[in-house]
């Protein structure tokens, strides 16, 4: 094997070419209004309901400056994801643009990062929309069986804390796991709401895009009226004394909610694996993603003021934030209309979720770093079928063995990772030929009228004073900022490496952007989206090189033989 074959790329024309080859496999209905209610379907969704609680328990009002920063880096990043869609109008998402950027086993690693991303995700999600549904039968007088409400590993270990005395929502895994019928002296322990949500938009998603795309938009409308009417009528009942003080634990405190808080945000990218199912995807996934985003960093900032504002946000580390404080303040009308939202909202994030994996697994399987049947498109449907059922296997069989709060970290993690290559990516990206809307067509670039066109600003020596300046700052105005995560000391050196890491990083980047007059925008986005990644917990970082190194295996197995830039002669 040669060593630089690991790194052989397609080209811009080769992804294009390949992507207009299979013009007429899916159905091209999509447009701007759609791809930006796709965007908020996925992004207000389990983050709003669910771990935004967490967040807020973590870092008091102050979180909003977390959610901030988020925004910040997923804006950065969404206007590279920009870029490359206009460049390269094929679906597959970051793992496609990893491709032509750095090459095929980075494309390979962000596939492999993505499949935790939508996959492994969605159990999380799931698990939430359960927990709500449940609160939704409960409403209606209808409940359900404690053992058919939860999940085995979470009922197990109520079970084994129990002579410790479990908490309240500990005592109800626990019944579910005194109460669960025996078979061959295995208790009969499973979230049946999780599972049939899974099955249920695991079959639409085979159905087709635009049936889809109806629904989406649809949950996502009634999902905004009643996240709007939940900050009208909390706002009456904020009380500006518990914002005070905004930032309790620290600026350490409100980065131990950054994988909560970007969990919420994970989910703009996914509108860019709809793009062969766009009708024009060069100005249309740009314009999706961005609106998606602004639309709902307004929404994620002003809600977690009302949720600190109207109950003391050591009251707030629960699943269920939403219903939480209106449980806390007697407002029982509104319990009922939260619940209801929260199961339109989760449904609508597991819709778009599911959606995107089974087309980057396609796209993948074109490229053959998966087997044929991982591309195939059903006749009639004209959706990745096989991929289709695969995802769904993924993600309800693990439902069965594992609990949601496994899932949290490592989604974050995967994702902000993709995020650092679709930056750098831009960055390994040559400078376009053509001036934006310009007519006619050189190479790749098709002059479509209105496609989104990354500008250029120079960042020989804005990247280095700004890094020297904002570390300054940070520094002087909040201590925190670096003397909770730098500390050096030998027993503290696992939770410093992150950061000392992204120290070397910012020096790097700034030589670099002085030695190769690197582009402003992507190097701030691989560096926020960097900065991001030392909030997650030195565990986690075990688990996700796990992960990564079971995808190893599997593309030098397997992946490396298998792909046509490894055949002789033209591929694309």
């Amino acid at each position: 094997m040669n060593f630089s074959e690991l790194f052989r790329k397609k080209s811009v024309n080769q992804s294009v070419a390949n992507a207009v080859a299979e013009q007429g496999s899916l159905h091209k209905v999509l447009k701007v209004r759609d791809l930006t209610f796709f965007g908020i379907a996925a992004i207000i969704g389990a983050g709003s309901f669910s771990s935004l609680g967490e967040a807020c328990f973590s870092g008091g009002p102050g979180v909003i400056y977390l959610f901030i920063i988020c925004a910040i880096a997923c804006g950065f990043t969404a206007l590279c994801y920009a870029e490359f869609a206009s460049r390269v109008p094929a679906s597959g998402s970051a793992y496609t643009y990893a491709y032509v950027s750095f090459g095929e086993l980075f494309a390979w690693i962000i596939g492999w990062a993505l499949l935790m991303e939508y996959s492994i995700g969605n159990i999380y999600v799931a698990f939430s929309w359960s927990g709500y549904f449940a609160n939704l039968l409960d409403g209606m007088g209808a409940h359900l069986p404690a053992w058919l409400s939860y999940n085995y590993t979470s009922a197990h270990q109520a079970f084994i804390d129990s002579s410790s005395g479990a908490k309240e929502f500990a005592a109800k895994r626990l019944v579910a796991w005194t109460t669960a019928p025996q078979v061959a002296g295995l208790r009969i322990i499973f979230d049946l709401p999780a599972v049939c949500i899974n099955v249920f938009i695991t079959t639409l998603v085979y159905v087709g895009v635009k049936e889809s795309r109806n629904l989406s938009n649809t949950m996502v409308i009634i999902k905004l009226v009643i996240i709007v009417l939940v900050i009208i009528v909390g706002a009456f009942y904020i009380d500006i004394d518990n914002w005070t003080p905004f930032t309790p634990n620290g600026f350490g405190g409100v980065m131990k909610g950054a994988s909560a808080v970007f969990f919420a945000f994970i989910g703009f990218d996914a509108v860019s694996t709809l793009a062969e199912e766009c009708k024009n995807p060069q100005r249309d996934l740009p314009k999706g993603m961005i609106n998606s985003l602004v639309i709902c960093t307004v929404i994620y900032i002003v809600l977690s003021l009302v949720l600190t504002g109207m109950v003391s946000y050591t009251k707030l580390g629960v699943t269920d934030p939403l219903a939480e404080i209106f449980r806390l303040k007697g407002v029982k009308w509104m319990l009922f209309t939260v619940s209801i939202a929260a199961v339109v909202a989760m449904t609508s994030v597991l819709l778009v979720f599911q959606m995107g994996q089974p087309r980057i697994w396609m796209n993948m399987s074109r490229d053959g770093l998966l087997p044929k049947r991982f591309s195939a498109i059903h006749p009639r449907y004209k959706t990745p079928g096989f991929a289709t059922i695969i995802t769904g296997l993924v993600v309800g069989v693990p439902m069965f063995f594992t609990d949601e709060n496994f899932f949290l970290d490592l989604t974050s993690i995967g994702t902000l990772f993709a995020f650092v290559l679709v930056c750098g990516g831009v960055l390994m990206l040559p400078p376009r030929e053509n001036k934006p809307d310009s007519a006619g067509v050189s190479g790749t670039e098709t002059g479509t009228k209105g496609r989104f066109y990354l500008p250029y600003i120079n960042g020989k020596w804005i990247v280095p004073g700004a890094t020297l300046i904002s570390f300054v700052l940070l520094h002087h105005f909040i201590p925190g900022f670096i003397g909770d995560k730098f500390n050096l000391s030998l027993g503290n050196l696992a939770n410093a490496l992150p950061m000392l890491v992204f120290f070397i990083l910012c020096i790097a980047m700034s030589i670099f952007s002085f030695l190769k007059n690197f582009s402003l925008i992507p190097v701030l986005g691989l560096i926020s989206c960097c900065y991001l990644l030392t909030g997650m917990a030195p565990a986690n970082w075990l688990w996700f090189s796990t992960w990564l190194f079971i995808g190893l295996v599997i593309y030098f197995t397997y992946s490396f033989r298998k792909s046509k830039l490894n055949q002789k002669g033209p591929t694309f």
